[in-house]
């Protein structure tokens, strides 16, 4: 069974069942416990399926993953923004990664004579009607739980484009500089939109040191400023400063 067909298979016997555990799905489908629990996650992230312990249960309308990561560290998600959109300049092309922090920067570039280019849907929906500012939306294959464009048409899109400084998103950010996401299928995406613009600065509040993730986006040689929240610790702080990496604050204090 193809990894397409699987998948739909596990998501329709949830949807007429309800709440299954592995151990059923292992047993209707003849597959793997390892494999069903790969496409669960996967599924999940699609906003396909919720996860929960031991098994799987149907979506329904009061799941949102997007708007629940929108509530988590609202004031220092708010005040990055702020202060990454402050970084853009007037007439600059400015790509805008997926993810809440970067979401939050398009409220910020309201009547402001930019060129947004994007896929995160949220952002789309801020600016979409604002005369100001010249709105790109990549193409992808649609990813509704978090809002999101991904796939080869995006990362084609980007190929094609070129931009004077990506903000850029992370769901953690190792001792080492390396930026890592949750989510592998994001990481060909995210290293397109680097190769697209001239400068990158990575956004992230406290708690993305170390965050979580295992995907490796990038090394800290592909971003030349950090926009955070408070001062990250002393290995992180000696590793970028060595990387010659321009650490800021919210406040606009740069860590040295």
């Amino acid at each position: 069974m193809q990894a397409k067909e699987r998948r739909e298979a596990i998501v329709e016997v949830i949807r007429l069942k309800g709440p299954v555990a592995v151990a059923e799905l292992v047993e209707r489908l003849g597959l793997s416990e390892a494999t069903i629990r790969r496409d669960l996650v996967k599924l999940d992230d699609a906003g396909l399926l919720k996860r929960v312990h031991g098994g799987a249960r149907p979506v329904d309308v009061r799941d949102d993953v997007y708007a629940d990561l929108v509530d988590r560290q609202a004031e220092p998600k708010e005040a990055i923004a702020r202060a990454a959109a402050a970084r853009v300049r007037d007439g600059q092309s400015v790509l805008l990664d997926i993810g809440t922090t970067v979401g939050r920067v398009a409220r910020y570039l309201h009547g402001r004579p930019v060129t947004v280019i994007t896929r995160n849907l949220a952002v789309y929906a801020e600016l979409c009607e604002d005369p100001a500012v010249d709105l790109v939306l990549l193409g992808g294959q649609v990813r509704p739980a978090h809002r999101s464009l991904v796939g080869y048409l995006t990362e084609e899109s980007l190929r094609q484009l070129r931009a004077d400084v990506l903000l850029l998103g992370t769901s953690g950010i190792r001792r080492s500089g390396h930026s890592v996401d949750t989510v592998a299928e994001e990481v060909p995406v995210k290293r397109a939109m680097i190769s697209a613009a001239d400068e990158v600065v990575l956004l992230a509040d406290a708690s993305k040191f170390p965050g979580s993730g295992t995907a490796t986006v990038c090394d800290v040689t592909a971003y030349r400023h950090l926009v955070t929240d408070a001062r990250p610790d002393e290995e992180t702080v000696s590793v970028l400063r060595g990387a010659g990496v321009a650490v800021e604050l919210v406040d606009g204090t740069q860590v040295t």
